[in-house]
């Protein structure tokens, strides 16, 4: 490098005393401090963001409702996103190497896919409420009820935990290409989930592909149903479905963000096994960066769409929620 470090990139060794230790690159100062405080604001927005999602839902007695609950279970999987993977994946990017450990590796691996496929799967039973809502509002409250709410929950959570850690605890990301990984591509202080290209298709078929193409026929059957409505309806039924329509509005645009941020990392993830793994892996880690962005903006778009978001933000941030008697309190009017 030139004297002050910032030309060239200098290449060493993750552990310069093991066999078999990942290469290091160390970047100038100058980019090192602008990824970390650029990756680590947006961490910082990921927890506390979704933190106040979750914590106004659990505290205002209002916000206690079946959409909402799948919303809470979104911000859930968001928060986690933030602490367990954006952190610790922070850190890998700049220093480029791992530090933490072959344990937590997995643990990270695991619940970075754990985590992407329980947002979309909430995102999937969001949508099948929305469409009870809309669709055949006579039956909705019947319908979906705060079991059936908790039920869905549970099956997205448990639906996902079984695709991420099944996959990386079993190895099956590197089923059939075992010797070619292990001569390859493994070294210490490395930490990144390869995949082979029957691994790569199913997971992202199973986490992505299949719920979003589904989202998107409700959606789409929604917005129909929607539309015929609005021209049936007086200004009376209008005035009084103006919550649900904003409700559903809202959710499908935190649909539409989340299949906008992550398309391009699934596209990639398909497609780079059949190209001998030839994207560069700047780019693989800015695509999935940009997915990691969509746990960001949804406590954005819940403030720019929900009053009460907003209510309730003001009030957390003000001793007004130290008041025994505050969680009682309307944040909204049907």
């Amino acid at each position: 490098s030139d004297i002050s470090g910032f030309r060239y990139l200098v290449q060493m060794l993750c552990y310069e005393s093991v066999n078999g230790s990942c290469p290091k690159t160390i970047y100038p100062l100058a980019i090192r401090i602008t990824l970390y405080v650029i990756l680590g604001i947006l961490v910082t927005l990921t927890v506390f963001g979704n933190f106040l999602v979750i914590a106004s839902i659990a505290y205002f007695k209002q916000l206690h409702t079946p959409t909402n609950y799948l919303i809470f279970s979104l911000a859930v999987s968001d928060l986690l996103l933030g602490l367990i993977v954006m952190l610790p994946s922070m850190i890998r990017c700049v220093e480029s190497c791992w530090y933490f450990g072959d344990v937590f590796c997995k643990i990270y691996m695991s619940s970075d896919v754990t985590l992407c496929t329980a947002s979309i799967l909430n995102l999937l039973c969001i949508s099948v409420d929305r469409h009870y809502a809309v669709c055949q509002p006579l039956i909705y409250s019947r319908k979906i009820t705060v079991n059936v709410v908790l039920i869905m929950i549970l099956l997205s959570w448990s639906v996902s935990v079984m695709i991420g850690f099944g996959m990386v605890y079993l190895e099956l990301n590197i089923w059939g290409i075992e010797e070619f990984f292990y001569t390859h591509i493994s070294c210490v202080g490395g930490c990144v989930l390869f995949q082979s290209g029957l691994s790569s298709t199913v997971s992202s078929v199973l986490s992505f592909y299949i719920p979003g193409i589904v989202m998107l026929s409700v959606y789409l059957r929604i917005f129909v149903v929607a539309q015929g409505q609005s021209r049936r309806i007086h200004i009376t039924a209008k005035i009084s479905s103006t919550g649900q329509n904003k409700a559903t509005k809202t959710l499908a645009v935190i649909m539409g963000s989340f299949l906008s941020f992550w398309t391009l990392f699934f596209v990639c993830n398909i497609v780079d096994p059949f190209i001998g793994y030839a994207t560069p892996p700047e780019l693989f880690d800015t695509l999935v960066w940009i997915g990691y962005l969509n746990s960001t903006v949804n406590p954005l778009i819940y403030a720019f769409f929900y009053s009460w978001f907003r209510k309730a933000f003001r009030l957390f941030t003000s001793v007004n929620i130290f008041k025994s008697d505050i969680s009682e309190m309307t944040l909204f009017t049907e």
